[in-house]
């Protein structure tokens, strides 16, 4: 009888053009697109496409290739297991990849002309960010390998003995010996390269991290056009838990030297890229030591002279820069940055500084420039619009064309919601900028429960970008709002750094307007308003535990909890010690922003969940979290993922989704999960019928 209804209910939505709620399975029946890559000539891109299986509990990714006009799109690799970083080689006969699809970490290439894929290397310390050599004779990867080896058998011989040996201990004579979800057990990066029969040599061979480990903006190193050079960011200092200081650096591949370029600046320099010609070599630098939020400037350096030239500063551009491509006459360089919660397009002429916003497209995730610097490919994404490929004419401007339509379909049959931005004034009258989105089948004269999204990082923005938690929770009856309140990235770098040394001031400030605005929406039931955070979000959380009774229930995700043991088992250092001002023992931010010291005000039942392997917010934090509600009798539950790190895994996502439903159900009265709670924590979920 459900299926019928079901059923029913589907074929009722084709006939009559009624969309279904969007639920936790619809987020799964989305495919992401990434890695994207252009061919040497311009003609060609090719990019990552991911499918879900949530019922298998499976994903697998494929390599896909397209022409300019989106006309002849078709899959290059099987798409079975996880094929991804496909990258052209220079000659153009070959896309090199990585993929597991034999449970091993590789090195594969596959002729444009057809044929089957042929691996070339596998590596049991890990393979990540290939780059073609410029002769397409052989691929440079980043691996993390044991200094003391010089070949690819002695790293996997050591590698299997701390694997497989009776003694499971991790050993470290210095900090930084984890770093977000691994540990490094006296191993640290190194650039490698590999011919392509699989010979394998380390570039960078020293006790140093070469190059710098990052998550974000970028891989850190590239190789000259000529083949002669490797240029890369690395830390040359003691004590790289607690300094920002990274430098770009010049190695010479044939007397085995390098020279740092950028020793002058005390802040991070990454990102190294050449120019076409060899002159000059782009990047992006901060200028104040020890603070990861510092603005991100573009800079370019002449490599005859070793003279820097800022291109970008706050006098000129107040914005976060995030990717950057030289174009290929060499006269510009193009660029995204994080702006009122979008990713703009510029291009900048390295001669006369003057800089050309080329396209606002919501959130530009990736790009490529052609050869002729006529079009702009980019991977987009938009809340209400899931991933597709589109190419932008940059001469005649105009409308951008979409080439790809792989998420047209469950578009077509689920309500995927936009968002209102709105603006309302917040701390010292500054305007907080508010995302809104409006649940499934809105009807404005009823009351609905709302609730409010507060950001990580804490420099970070909310952007108008597709997310699940932007779709599910809309999809279940909820008003949903996000603000981008004080430390937020996008409205200026003045408006970024009024966060450091005042966590709990002005941004509580700023969203407790939020709620008060929120509170007096026609629409909303002032009485079912929650809250929700992840890292710093999840802090907020915390301290509005402490601070206000205001919110239904809670929901505080790999949150701070704990100032003083929170800087005492964090690996990066640098972090607390600049946004607290200091250390515990020195500076007073951590005890007047800690949440633990106001335990006796903890009222509002709170949903905790935090990951075993999350090294940047220690699991710990979320432990003393709950144990302090539990003390205090407030209604609470532990989530604690075995495997996670800061960011859970896709199939622990669902779970995270589906516990949230559960408890904003309970609480708030929106519609429960489509999926039960305690069957998929038992993977039973989909071995019944429901």
């Amino acid at each position: 009888m459900k299926k019928y209804f079901i059923f029913l209910l589907i074929f009722s939505s084709f006939v009559f053009g009624e969309k279904k709620n969007f639920e936790v399975e619809d987020f799964y029946k989305i495919k992401p697109i990434s890695d994207l890559s252009l061919s040497k000539d311009g003609k060609t891109i090719s990019f990552s496409l991911t499918n879900y299986n949530l019922k298998e509990g499976k994903k697998s990714t494929s390599i896909w290739l397209s022409d300019l006009e989106g006309k002849n799109i078709f899959q290059l690799t099987s798409g079975e297991k996880n094929d991804t970083e496909g990258i052209f080689s220079p000659d153009g006969k070959y896309l090199a990849f990585l993929s597991d699809r034999d449970g091993k970490d590789g090195i594969y290439l596959i002729s444009l002309k057809g044929g089957e894929a042929k691996k070339i290397l596998d590596f049991s310390l890990g393979i990540s960010s290939i780059k073609w050599s410029p002769d397409s004779k052989s691929i440079y990867f980043v691996s993390l390998v044991f200094p003391q080896c010089s070949d690819k058998k002695c790293n996997e011989e050591l590698e299997k003995d701390l694997k497989e040996g009776q003694l499971k201990a991790h050993l470290a004579d210095s900090l930084l010996f984890r770093h977000w979800n691994f540990w490094k057990d006296g191993k640290e990066f190194h650039i490698l390269k590999t011919d392509l029969e699989g010979n394998v040599s380390d570039l960078t061979p020293s006790n140093y991290e070469t190059p710098l480990f990052s998550i974000s903006k970028g891989e850190n190193y590239i190789p000259s056009r000529d083949g002669k050079y490797l240029f890369y960011s690395a830390k040359r200092v003691q004590n790289p838990a607690e300094t920002t200081n990274s430098d770009i650096f010049i190695y010479d591949l044939n007397e085995k030297k390098e020279e740092n370029l950028t020793f002058f600046n005390k802040g991070a320099d990454i990102n190294p890229i050449p120019s076409p010609d060899g002159k000059y070599l782009a990047y992006l630098t901060q200028r104040i030591e020890g603070y990861e939020a510092d603005l991100w400037r573009l800079a370019i350096l002449d490599l005859s002279t070793k003279k820097e030239k800022l291109l970008t500063d706050k006098s000129n551009f107040n914005y976060w820069i995030n990717k950057i491509q030289w174009g290929e006459s060499g006269n510009y360089i193009f660029f995204t940055a994080d702006v009122k919660g979008e990713n703009p397009l510029y291009r900048i002429d390295i001669q006369s500084g003057k800089i050309e916003e080329l396209l606002v497209h919501q959130t530009i995730d990736d790009f490529v420039i052609t050869p002729d610097e006529n079009f702009a490919i980019y991977i987009h994404r938009a809340i209400a619009s899931p991933w597709e490929v589109y190419k932008f004419d940059l001469k005649k401007k105009g409308k951008p064309v979409k080439l790809t339509n792989f998420n047209e379909k469950i578009m077509e049959e689920v309500d995927i919601r936009g968002a209102e931005r709105h603006y309302i004034p917040g701390a010292e009258g500054k305007p907080v900028q508010v995302f809104l989105i409006k649940p499934h089948n809105f009807d404005p004269n009823k009351k609905y429960p709302a609730i409010l999204n507060i950001h990580g990082g804490p420099q970070s923005q909310w952007q108008d970008s597709f997310r699940g938690d932007w779709q599910v929770y809309p999809g279940a009856g909820y008003v949903l709002a996000f603000a981008n309140p004080h430390g937020s990235t996008g409205f200026g770098q003045e408006y970024t750094d009024a966060i450091s040394g005042d966590w709990g001031g002005k941004v509580y400030e700023d969203l407790m307007k939020v709620a008060d605005w929120l509170e007096k929406l026609p629409f909303v039931d002032k009485e079912r308003i929650g809250a929700m955070g992840w890292s710093y979000g999840g802090y907020m959380i915390n301290w509005i535990l402490g601070h206000t009774d205001r919110f239904k229930c809670l929901a505080s995700m790999m949150g701070v909890y704990n100032l003083k043991s929170m800087y005492n088992s964090t690996e990066e250092l640098w972090f607390p010690e600049w946004d607290l001002k200091g250390v515990p023992w020195e500076s007073d931010d951590y005890k007047k922003w800690d949440p633990s010291n106001f335990v006796k005000n903890f009222k509002t039942p709170t949903l905790v969940i935090t990951g075993e392997n999350d090294f940047r917010v220690p699991y710990t934090q979320s432990l003393e979290l709950f144990t302090n509600l539990q003390k205090m009798r407030v209604p609470s539950r532990l989530i604690v993922f075995e495997k996670a790190g800061h960011w859970p895994s896709w199939y622990e996502m669902a779970f995270y989704y589906i516990a949230h439903l559960d408890w904003f159900h309970k609480y708030l009265g929106g519609a429960p999960p489509s999926i039960d709670l305690i069957k998929f924590w038992q993977n039973r979920a989909f071995k019944e019928e429901k």
